[in-house]
């Protein structure tokens, strides 16, 4: 189905309107009308379109206007180039992924979690009638396996709103361990047909975040080729298996909102690496979004991508 309304081969748009410093600077020139016009040449049918609270929102609750028009913006390129958009949430109040942001309390707090749901009301009054372009993902990342019973009650109630003004729109639910996909399977059911399964896969660790600053087990001078990883077809569909068993069984599709390799590694290693969890992606009709267009330490479109990016463009 993600092939057929294409959301099936994707790229995000990272540090656009999310981890950046939100100047007008980085918001109007980071990502402008030549790099959509880039990605569809490249054969991509959507983006996946990172967006941190602060961007949309007032820490009242109150609207963006000029940050919902900088999303009309994106959906207009969008649309004059063929290509579809997940609306990512990444960040919102009381909550992020990353540590460093120092949002905390959105699990325990109505009154965070009541934040979060005008976002999402304000997001599908706005563009819920744009069915089949668009996707929205409630939430990047959820970290701590004990959140997961409140996320399950406040993606629950965030839906059903949503749902007033967008009946129909593809909903993306991930699971906790920065939504992981062995994961997967603790999510409940779907609450109806238009809500998918989503997962990040960045798996080995060790090879795909060597020397990453940002996290303390990679940041180290232990470096891995591809051969050394451990990774294999048979590695990511032993890695996938509960997922694809669960969404069957839920009568539901996967999504990989996220995968990548840092610009440590080698581009040659890299895409031995795409090349291998593209084979498993396509084999079981999984719709994926590459980490990510442009620097973030993943940047495909960098120029250290030159010299491989012709190959690894038919691994997205």
């Amino acid at each position: 189905m993600l092939k057929e309304m294409g959301f099936y081969k994707g790229i995000n748009l990272g540090g656009w309107m999310s981890q950046c410093d939100y100047s007008a600077e980085r918001l109007d020139g980071f990502v402008t009308a030549p790099d959509f016009a880039q990605i569809a040449a490249w054969g991509f049918d959507h983006v996946r379109i990172p967006i941190d609270y602060n961007v949309v929102q007032n820490g009242d609750g109150s609207m963006k206007e000029d940050g919902l028009a900088r999303i009309d913006a994106a959906l207009a390129l969008c649309r004059e180039n063929g290509l579809h958009a997940v609306l990512d949430l990444h960040k919102t109040q009381g909550y992020s992924f990353d540590d460093g942001e120092q949002e905390e309390g959105f699990f325990e707090s109505a009154t965070y979690q009541e934040l979060f749901y005008k976002i999402w009301e304000a997001f599908a009054e706005r563009w819920g009638s744009l069915t089949g372009e668009v996707m929205f993902e409630l939430l990047n990342e959820v970290t701590e396996e004990a959140y997961l019973p409140a996320w399950k009650r406040i993606s629950a109630e965030c839906i059903r709103r949503i749902r007033r003004y967008a009946p129909d729109m593809k909903i993306l639910l991930g699971s906790y361990h920065y939504n992981g996909v062995r994961e997967v399977r603790y999510l409940d059911k779907p609450c109806d047909k238009n809500v998918l399964y989503n997962f990040h896969c960045y798996e080995p660790l060790k090879f795909t975040h060597q020397g990453a600053s940002w996290n303390p087990e990679c940041n180290n001078d232990n470096r891995y080729t591809f051969a050394e990883s451990g990774a294999s077809e048979a590695y990511f569909e032993d890695l996938f298996s509960t997922a694809i068993a669960k969404a069957k069984a839920e009568g539901t599709e996967l999504y990989c909102g996220e995968y990548g390799v840092i610009d440590i590694v080698p581009p040659e290693e890299a895409v031995k690496w795409f090349r291998t969890i593209h084979a498993v992606l396509e084999r079981h009709g999984i719709g994926r979004a590459a980490w990510s267009y442009r620097q973030m330490d993943f940047g495909i479109s960098d120029p250290r991508m030159d010299a491989v990016r012709e190959e690894l463009l038919t691994y997205l």
